[in-house]
Protein backbone atom coordinates (compact mmCIF):
# COMPACT_ATOMS: atom_id res chain seq x y z
CA UNK A 1 0.00 0.00 0.00
CA UNK A 2 3.14 2.60 0.52
CA UNK A 3 4.29 2.07 -2.78
CA UNK A 4 0.53 3.07 -4.11
CA UNK A 5 0.48 6.03 -2.23
CA UNK A 6 4.28 6.77 -3.47
CA UNK A 7 2.97 6.26 -6.87
CA UNK A 8 -0.25 8.04 -6.56
CA UNK A 9 1.64 11.18 -4.98
CA UNK A 10 4.53 11.57 -7.51
CA UNK A 11 2.10 11.31 -10.43
CA UNK A 12 -0.32 13.79 -9.01
CA UNK A 13 2.64 16.16 -8.62
CA UNK A 14 4.08 16.16 -11.59
CA UNK A 15 0.61 16.55 -13.51
CA UNK A 16 -0.17 19.78 -10.85
CA UNK A 17 3.52 20.86 -12.03
CA UNK A 18 2.56 20.52 -15.94
CA UNK A 19 -0.59 23.20 -15.14
CA UNK A 20 1.75 26.46 -14.70
CA UNK A 21 4.29 25.12 -17.28
CA UNK A 22 1.58 24.61 -20.00
CA UNK A 23 0.57 28.10 -19.08
CA UNK A 24 -3.03 26.86 -17.72
CA UNK A 25 -3.12 28.31 -14.60
CA UNK A 26 -1.73 31.27 -12.28
CA UNK A 27 -1.03 31.80 -8.93
CA UNK A 28 -2.47 29.00 -6.59
CA UNK A 29 -5.32 28.19 -9.52
CA UNK A 30 -6.31 25.12 -10.28
CA UNK A 31 -5.47 21.26 -9.14
CA UNK A 32 -5.12 17.96 -10.75
CA UNK A 33 -5.74 14.44 -8.91
CA UNK A 34 -4.77 10.86 -9.76
CA UNK A 35 -6.80 7.94 -8.87
CA UNK A 36 -6.14 4.09 -8.44
CA UNK A 37 -9.45 2.59 -9.09
CA UNK A 38 -8.22 -0.41 -7.54
CA UNK A 39 -7.42 0.73 -4.14
CA UNK A 40 -10.27 2.86 -4.49
CA UNK A 41 -7.40 5.88 -3.64
CA UNK A 42 -6.98 9.12 -5.04
CA UNK A 43 -3.61 11.46 -4.93
CA UNK A 44 -4.72 15.65 -4.90
CA UNK A 45 -2.83 18.92 -4.75
CA UNK A 46 -3.09 20.68 -1.16
CA UNK A 47 -4.97 23.80 -0.97
CA UNK A 48 -3.56 27.14 -1.55
CA UNK A 49 0.30 25.82 -1.81
CA UNK A 50 1.93 27.80 -4.82
CA UNK A 51 3.24 25.41 -7.80
CA UNK A 52 6.84 25.98 -7.36
CA UNK A 53 6.81 25.20 -3.60
CA UNK A 54 5.19 21.77 -4.08
CA UNK A 55 6.89 18.46 -3.26
CA UNK A 56 5.37 15.04 -3.99
CA UNK A 57 5.32 14.52 0.19
CA UNK A 58 3.02 17.33 -0.08
CA UNK A 59 0.25 15.70 -1.84
CA UNK A 60 -2.69 14.51 -0.15
CA UNK A 61 -4.11 10.76 -0.12
CA UNK A 62 -7.78 10.26 0.39
CA UNK A 63 -9.98 7.21 0.27
CA UNK A 64 -13.57 7.76 -2.05
CA UNK A 65 -15.11 8.21 0.78
CA UNK A 66 -13.21 11.77 1.14
CA UNK A 67 -11.30 10.62 4.46
CA UNK A 68 -7.68 11.35 4.24
CA UNK A 69 -5.56 8.75 4.24
CA UNK A 70 -1.96 10.51 4.05
CA UNK A 71 -1.25 13.64 4.18
CA UNK A 72 -0.66 17.12 6.58
CA UNK A 73 -2.10 19.53 4.76
CA UNK A 74 -5.72 20.15 3.83
CA UNK A 75 -6.82 18.97 0.38
CA UNK A 76 -7.68 20.77 -2.26
CA UNK A 77 -10.77 23.06 -2.03
CA UNK A 78 -12.07 21.03 -5.37
CA UNK A 79 -11.24 17.78 -4.02
CA UNK A 80 -15.46 16.89 -3.09
CA UNK A 81 -16.05 18.15 -7.49
CA UNK A 82 -13.10 15.33 -8.30
CA UNK A 83 -14.70 12.56 -5.62
CA UNK A 84 -18.28 12.93 -7.14
CA UNK A 85 -16.67 12.64 -10.40
CA UNK A 86 -14.47 9.16 -9.43
CA UNK A 87 -17.59 7.68 -7.97
CA UNK A 88 -19.27 8.03 -10.82
CA UNK A 89 -17.36 7.64 -14.19
CA UNK A 90 -16.34 4.80 -15.00
CA UNK A 91 -12.59 4.46 -16.47
CA UNK A 92 -11.01 8.09 -15.24
CA UNK A 93 -7.90 8.02 -13.60
CA UNK A 94 -7.25 11.59 -13.47
CA UNK A 95 -8.96 14.69 -13.39
CA UNK A 96 -7.60 18.45 -13.68
CA UNK A 97 -9.07 21.64 -12.94
CA UNK A 98 -7.64 24.85 -14.04
CA UNK A 99 -8.97 28.41 -14.67
CA UNK A 100 -7.26 28.32 -18.39
CA UNK A 101 -7.76 31.59 -20.00
CA UNK A 102 -9.79 31.50 -23.08
CA UNK A 103 -11.37 28.29 -21.51
CA UNK A 104 -12.78 30.09 -18.28
CA UNK A 105 -13.78 33.02 -20.84
CA UNK A 106 -16.66 30.66 -22.74
CA UNK A 107 -17.45 29.36 -18.82
CA UNK A 108 -18.17 33.02 -17.71
CA UNK A 109 -20.04 33.28 -20.91
CA UNK A 110 -22.52 30.31 -19.92
CA UNK A 111 -21.60 29.26 -23.48
CA UNK A 112 -20.59 25.60 -24.63
CA UNK A 113 -17.38 25.58 -27.08
CA UNK A 114 -19.00 25.09 -31.06
CA UNK A 115 -17.14 22.48 -32.82
CA UNK A 116 -15.91 24.43 -35.49
CA UNK A 117 -12.47 23.11 -36.66
CA UNK A 118 -11.04 19.69 -37.61
CA UNK A 119 -8.48 20.49 -34.18
CA UNK A 120 -11.48 20.14 -32.10
CA UNK A 121 -13.11 17.00 -34.02
CA UNK A 122 -9.95 15.02 -33.34
CA UNK A 123 -10.92 15.11 -29.34
CA UNK A 124 -14.46 15.06 -29.19
CA UNK A 125 -17.29 14.79 -31.87
CA UNK A 126 -19.53 17.28 -30.25
CA UNK A 127 -19.69 20.91 -28.47
CA UNK A 128 -17.57 21.03 -25.60
CA UNK A 129 -20.82 21.02 -23.22
CA UNK A 130 -21.68 23.77 -20.42
CA UNK A 131 -23.22 23.55 -17.47
CA UNK A 132 -26.18 25.91 -16.12
CA UNK A 133 -25.47 28.44 -13.88
CA UNK A 134 -25.76 26.67 -10.23
CA UNK A 135 -28.78 28.32 -8.81
CA UNK A 136 -28.41 29.92 -5.06
CA UNK A 137 -30.16 26.97 -3.61
CA UNK A 138 -27.12 24.41 -4.76
CA UNK A 139 -24.68 26.92 -4.16
CA UNK A 140 -26.17 27.23 -0.49
CA UNK A 141 -25.39 23.34 0.62
CA UNK A 142 -21.84 21.56 -0.32
CA UNK A 143 -20.51 24.03 -3.28
CA UNK A 144 -18.11 21.58 -4.47
CA UNK A 145 -20.40 18.42 -4.18
CA UNK A 146 -22.82 20.35 -6.01
CA UNK A 147 -20.59 21.38 -8.91
CA UNK A 148 -20.06 17.75 -9.21
CA UNK A 149 -23.28 17.32 -9.46
CA UNK A 150 -24.13 19.77 -12.23
CA UNK A 151 -21.04 17.82 -14.41
CA UNK A 152 -23.05 14.56 -13.60
CA UNK A 153 -26.62 16.25 -15.08
CA UNK A 154 -24.88 16.55 -18.83
CA UNK A 155 -23.31 13.24 -18.92
CA UNK A 156 -26.45 11.14 -18.32
CA UNK A 157 -26.24 10.47 -22.20
CA UNK A 158 -22.39 10.82 -22.43
CA UNK A 159 -19.63 8.76 -22.44
CA UNK A 160 -16.93 10.64 -19.98
CA UNK A 161 -13.85 9.19 -21.80
CA UNK A 162 -15.85 10.23 -25.29
CA UNK A 163 -16.36 13.62 -24.08
CA UNK A 164 -13.23 14.40 -21.51
CA UNK A 165 -14.13 17.82 -21.01
CA UNK A 166 -16.46 20.45 -19.50
CA UNK A 167 -17.08 23.67 -18.50
CA UNK A 168 -18.90 24.63 -15.19
CA UNK A 169 -20.98 28.05 -16.04
CA UNK A 170 -19.43 30.68 -14.42
CA UNK A 171 -16.82 29.16 -13.13
CA UNK A 172 -14.06 27.27 -15.26
CA UNK A 173 -13.08 23.84 -16.92
CA UNK A 174 -13.12 20.15 -15.59
CA UNK A 175 -10.83 17.62 -17.92
CA UNK A 176 -9.90 14.19 -16.88
CA UNK A 177 -8.66 10.61 -18.78
CA UNK A 178 -7.72 7.41 -18.14
CA UNK A 179 -4.50 8.60 -16.65
CA UNK A 180 -3.81 12.11 -15.00
CA UNK A 181 -1.45 12.35 -17.73
CA UNK A 182 -3.92 12.61 -20.12
CA UNK A 183 -6.72 14.42 -18.24
CA UNK A 184 -3.62 17.11 -18.17
CA UNK A 185 -3.32 16.94 -21.98
CA UNK A 186 -6.82 17.00 -22.14
CA UNK A 187 -6.95 20.58 -20.04
CA UNK A 188 -4.03 22.52 -22.57
CA UNK A 189 -6.38 20.71 -25.92
CA UNK A 190 -9.57 22.25 -24.19
CA UNK A 191 -7.93 25.50 -23.65
CA UNK A 192 -6.24 25.45 -27.39
CA UNK A 193 -9.61 24.82 -28.64
CA UNK A 194 -11.13 27.76 -26.60
CA UNK A 195 -8.61 30.20 -28.17
CA UNK A 196 -9.65 28.65 -31.43
CA UNK A 197 -12.87 28.92 -31.41
CA UNK A 198 -12.92 33.28 -29.94
CA UNK A 199 -10.88 33.68 -32.77
CA UNK A 200 -13.11 31.94 -35.18
CA UNK A 201 -15.70 33.70 -33.99
CA UNK A 202 -14.28 37.02 -33.71
CA UNK A 203 -13.06 36.95 -37.45
CA UNK A 204 -17.09 35.74 -38.24
CA UNK A 205 -19.32 35.73 -36.07
CA UNK A 206 -21.28 33.76 -38.04
CA UNK A 207 -19.10 30.98 -38.37
CA UNK A 208 -21.27 27.24 -38.80
CA UNK A 209 -20.32 23.93 -37.01
CA UNK A 210 -17.89 21.81 -38.85
CA UNK A 211 -20.25 19.20 -40.90
CA UNK A 212 -21.36 15.79 -39.32
CA UNK A 213 -19.27 14.38 -42.10
CA UNK A 214 -15.86 15.78 -41.02
CA UNK A 215 -16.14 15.72 -37.57
CA UNK A 216 -16.75 11.81 -37.88
CA UNK A 217 -14.22 11.35 -39.58
CA UNK A 218 -11.37 13.15 -37.59
CA UNK A 219 -13.04 11.50 -34.68
CA UNK A 220 -13.12 7.67 -35.56
CA UNK A 221 -9.64 8.31 -37.31
CA UNK A 222 -8.03 8.93 -33.61
CA UNK A 223 -10.97 6.84 -31.75
CA UNK A 224 -12.45 3.56 -31.85
CA UNK A 225 -12.40 0.45 -33.56
CA UNK A 226 -10.86 1.57 -37.08
CA UNK A 227 -8.65 4.76 -35.47
CA UNK A 228 -5.83 4.53 -37.77
CA UNK A 229 -3.78 7.78 -36.45
CA UNK A 230 -0.64 7.32 -34.78
CA UNK A 231 1.21 4.02 -33.99
CA UNK A 232 0.02 0.47 -33.18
Amino acid sequence: MESTHRELKERAWAANLEIPRRGLAIATFGNASAFDAAAGLLAIKPSGVAYESLRPADMVVLDLDGTVVEGALRPSSDTRTHLVLYRALRGLGGIVHTHSTHATGWAQACRAIPILGTTHADHLAEDVPCTALMTEAAAGRDYETETGNQILELFRTRHPLHTPMVLVAGHGPFTWGESVEQAVYHAQVLEEVARMAFITHTLNPGAARLPEHLVRKHFERKHGAAAYYGQR
